[in-house]
């Protein structure tokens, strides 16, 4: 038995963080695609972007319990600055990668005080505010943005000086795989630490956890700010591995797809946004090559479908495969159990 709670906690957490044989065989089979079906290089390329799209919403979604119907405002605001780094001057895709997190992390934190006020209705409305914003901008500055005509020019150099971007989207898979494997973990480490346990504690019960010293504001910003840069960075990756950006990258489809993505995968525990990154992507390329005029009617009948079948019932099932699975299931429906007062 354990001493005090601290242990407990202390003890429950190490657990979640280590890595379990599903979540090993996931990677390694991502990492296979770069040998194996080359010719799926492209679409793997954006299941990959969309993937870590769908993550940095997940933190603020799942694990803080922020509503958003504009997070396309950060993925956009860092595909336009890694676009338009790259057009005048700075072409090294790290660099631009970075600037564009930091970028879309500073339009997070500004805006995050307006959205963290009021209920859902009122950061549902904030968040899609700011993104219809960014997009008015985008379009009117055309001379910046290249307006409806998008923004052209952009040449990318290599990788680390090394690796050159071909046409086939080979290095431009690799290059988005391995930044969404490193920001996962980094995702990953944090909501199974402490900081990710307040999370919790704040999307369910805020005034309790504001009851026992957690600082609620602070967090919430926090987790906003880190989201938005995750949102950049894919933003980012999008506009360096295609070399293109248009305002489709603002518009509210954005939004509503990654919404739709986590719908399919499931929220709260991370790998739901890069399950239903691939779902959604492998049934919108074989839909759209059967009725490419009609691909959204299936989709959202798919979507029907599964929401009357019951989605949390069909998550449960996946996320069970994850490390120490059957122990996170209990953690999250059950209160950490503590001897009584008289025992410590």
């Amino acid at each position: 038995m354990q001493s005090n709670p601290a242990d407990l906690v202390r003890t429950i957490l190490s657990r979640k963080g280590r890595w379990g044989i599903a979540e090993i065989a996931f990677w390694l089979m991502a990492a296979a695609t770069l040998f194996f079906v080359p010719e799926r290089h492209l679409i793997l390329n954006e299941i990959a972007i969309v993937g870590l799209f769908a993550l940095s919403l997940d933190l603020i979604l799942g694990y803080a319990g922020i509503v958003s119907l504009g997070h396309a405002a950060f993925f956009g605001l860092g595909a336009y600055v890694a676009g338009l780094l790259a057009k005048y001057g700075l072409e090294d895709p790290l660099a631009g990668l970075g600037v564009a997190a930091l970028g879309a992390a500073f339009l997070g934190f500004s805006t995050s005080f307006l959205v963290l006020r009021g209920s859902d209705l009122t950061k549902l409305m904030v968040t899609l505010g700011v993104a219809l914003i960014l997009g008015e901008i985008a379009n009117q500055a055309s001379w910046l943005t290249g307006g409806a005509d998008g923004l052209q020019g952009i040449v990318m150099g290599p990788i680390l000086g090394l690796f050159e971007f071909d046409i086939f989207g080979t290095t431009a898979y690799a290059y988005s795989l391995t930044v969404t494997f490193v920001l996962f973990v980094l995702a990953r480490r944090i909501v199974v630490s402490p900081f990710g346990l307040s999370l919790r504690s704040i999307r369910d019960n805020p005034l309790r956890a504001r009851a026992v010293g957690i600082p609620v504001n602070h967090r919430l910003v926090s987790i906003y700010t880190l989201s938005a840069a995750y949102a950049g960075a894919a933003g980012a990756l999008l506009a360096q591995t295609t070399q293109f950006v248009s305002l489709d990258v603002l518009a509210f489809h954005r939004s509503a797809d990654v919404l739709l993505v986590l719908v399919i995968g499931g929220v709260g525990y991370l790998y739901g946004g890069l399950i239903g990154a691939v779902v959604f992507k492998v049934l919108q390329d074989i839909i759209s090559s059967w009725t490419p005029q009609y691909w959204q009617f299936w989709i959202g009948l798919i979507l029907v479908l599964l929401v009357l079948a019951g989605r949390e019932r069909l998550t449960e099932k996946v996320r069970a495969l994850w490390p120490r699975s059957k122990s996170r299931l209990m953690d999250s429906s059950q209160p950490l159990q503590t001897k009584p007062a008289r025992e410590i």
